[in-house]
């Protein structure tokens, strides 16, 4: 447990300037010009300058630049002394041989990176004397894609007052996200995207309806109900993993900080959110996104994240989802806690019966009845348009031929693609279902996912196994079996082969991960915009997810 008795910071707010609309009729993407994030010294700060606003102004002014259409962010207490702003090579050269100025970097796009665990991590009970409130009056400040309020993760039956020293907001003008969405759970959601907005989408504009706190992705509400999340009784996914949901401290506060978008997250926006949720009075950041290994003093994470620990702020963040490829971390300063992703003692067990009389077991979140019950259906691999073409067997868009595979279930090979689509694949072109089979390099691990059609994923060997057996028989025949769901899996936890791993190439002296934590199939609050393959196609809605990736972006190849 955090103290609550914190002494209040002076802290500079954020200076946010420059209109949406002063941005886009700025400089753009067919001009050459790009983000970057430029670090001044700010002990060479010149005394006429009453604020670091002013200095920026003067640096932009100096380059024949006007502010109201090039700053984007004016940064205080994140990355003290730095600004944000739409520049041409020209202008970074003049600015990199200016004395006052420390560094200047290009704006980059990071990834993100995607019930039972409480139990399975032995955590007493929310309403046992233990348990400590579950983490009552915390604040957890989340930085991901934004929220679903609605969400009854979200709900906030019996939590007293906001605490005291709670200095943020909701969003006041944000489309389809009124201040009244916020309560003495959701305390606080904003949105920046003056970054993406800029150079995040070729230079487009932020569309009306993303420029909130809402999430439309999932990411965010899964992240953040999985740290936070409300006690919620009869929670599950389409009927798997049912019981009572809880994030692992229910009593915690959320305070969210919409800094990503489907494509990714822009360091110039993460900066933003960083230096608004140290100024609202946060007492822990989650980020669940990092990009490739670099220098601390280039890491718009480390940066950000260094100044809220100065301010007692804990920061938490992913590994990242590379593994088992050595030296995949990301996340690395000594001043974070780097978290991997860990196995629970939960599966979905679902099973393929070959016709030759194997079983191989594998997994599946599919909601729907099994296939062949009592019978079998074709089986067909590699049934491609183009005769002597791989990419069929991946399944991927386009590929197969549906004369081929039109009433038959479809072998697929895990890879390329995302693993929710080859169902989508399969589908769209008549078959009845999908074997989803590991190769070489993804092991023997599988991943559940709630497919659009009955669907079994197993691991390499059984994947081998049922390659050489479709490819050796012509009259090939499975059916599908699904068995819910199963607890009390052993051995667990399991560090998650997907979990990125050191060694450190950034601070070799130091070792992360720090820890792991639950990050395979965690039933959390999802979104209503999205059904829970996150597919356009997926018609379905359900109030939680299941997902694996770190805690990190979803795992979806």
């Amino acid at each position: 447990m955090l103290p609550m008795q914190k002494p209040l910071l002076c802290l500079l707010q954020l200076v946010l300037v420059a209109s949406t609309s002063a941005l886009a009729s700025g400089a753009g993407a067919g001009d050459g010009a790009a983000t970057y994030i430029v670090y001044l010294n700010p002990a060479l700060k010149p005394s006429p300058y009453a604020t670091h606003l002013h200095w920026h102004h003067a640096h932009l002014d100096a380059l024949s630049l006007d502010p109201s259409r090039h700053l984007l962010y004016s940064y205080t207490t994140a990355a003290p002394s730095a600004f944000a702003a739409r520049l041409l090579p020209s202008h970074v050269a003049a600015l990199r041989a200016h004395p006052a100025v420390a560094s200047v970097h290009e704006d980059v796009l990071l990834p993100l990176h995607t019930t039972r665990s409480p139990s399975f991590l032995h955590l007493p009970p929310y309403d046992a004397p233990e348990a400590d409130g579950g983490g009552t009056d915390v604040i957890i400040g989340v930085l991901d894609t934004g929220v679903w309020p609605e969400s009854p993760s979200f709900g906030d039956a019996g939590l007293g007052p906001v605490p005291a020293r709670w200095r943020g907001s909701c969003e006041t003008n944000a489309t389809d996200f009124p201040p009244s969405m916020c309560n003495l759970k959701l305390i606080g959601a904003r949105a920046f995207f003056r970054g993406y907005s800029s150079g995040g989408g070729n230079g487009s504009r932020v569309s009306s309806d993303l420029m909130s706190p809402r999430d439309h992705d999932g990411h965010g509400t899964h992240t953040a109900t999985t740290a936070a999340g409300a006690v919620v009784a009869g929670a599950s996914l389409l009927g798997y993993a049912s019981g009572t949901a809880r994030g692992m401290a229910p009593g915690a506060r959320v305070a969210a900080y919409k800094v990503c978008w489907r494509q990714g997250c822009f360091s110039s926006d993460i900066l933003a959110g960083m230096e608004k949720a140290i100024d609202d009075g946060v007492d822990v950041l989650s980020l669940s996104l990092g990009g490739g290994a670099m220098p601390l003093s280039r890491d718009p994470i480390a940066v950000g994240a260094l100044a809220a620990t100065r301010r007692g702020i804990i920061v938490s963040c992913s590994a990242g989802n590379s593994g088992p490829s050595p030296s995949s971390l990301v996340n690395t300063a000594p001043w974070i806690i780097t978290v991997g992703a860990g196995t629970l003692d939960r599966d979905f067990p679902a099973y393929a019966a070959l016709g030759n009389g194997e079983t191989h077991a594998g997994m599946s979140l599919y909601a729907g009845d099994g296939l062949g019950d009592g019978s079998k259906f074709p089986l067909v691999y590699n049934k491609g348009i183009r005769a002597g073409s791989n990419a069929s067997k991946l399944c991927m868009e386009g590929t197969l031929n549906a004369a081929e595979v039109r009433g038959k279930v479809v072998l697929c090979d895990r890879g390329a693609n995302s693993r929710v689509e080859k169902g989508q694949v399969v589908k769209q072109a008549g078959g009845v279902g999908m074997v989803l089979a590991n190769t070489a390099q993804s092991g023997e691990e599988v991943v559940a996912d709630s497919h659009l059609l009955p669907a079994v994923a197993v691991g390499a060997k059984s994947g081998d196994a049922i390659r050489r057996y479709v490819e050796s028989d012509a009259n090939a025949e499975v059916s599908l079996s699904f068995a819910g769901t199963a607890l009390d899996v052993r051995p667990a936890p399991v560090v998650a082969a997907f979990s990125s791993r050191g060694p450190n190439r950034v601070v070799p002296q130091l070792l992360k991960p720090d820890v792991i934590g639950p990050g395979v199939n965690i039933l959390a609050g999802w979104t209503g915009s999205l059904g829970p393959t996150g597919l356009a196609a997926d018609e379905r809605r359900s109030a939680f997810n299941i997902l694996s990736g770190g805690p990190s972006k979803p795992l979806d190849r």
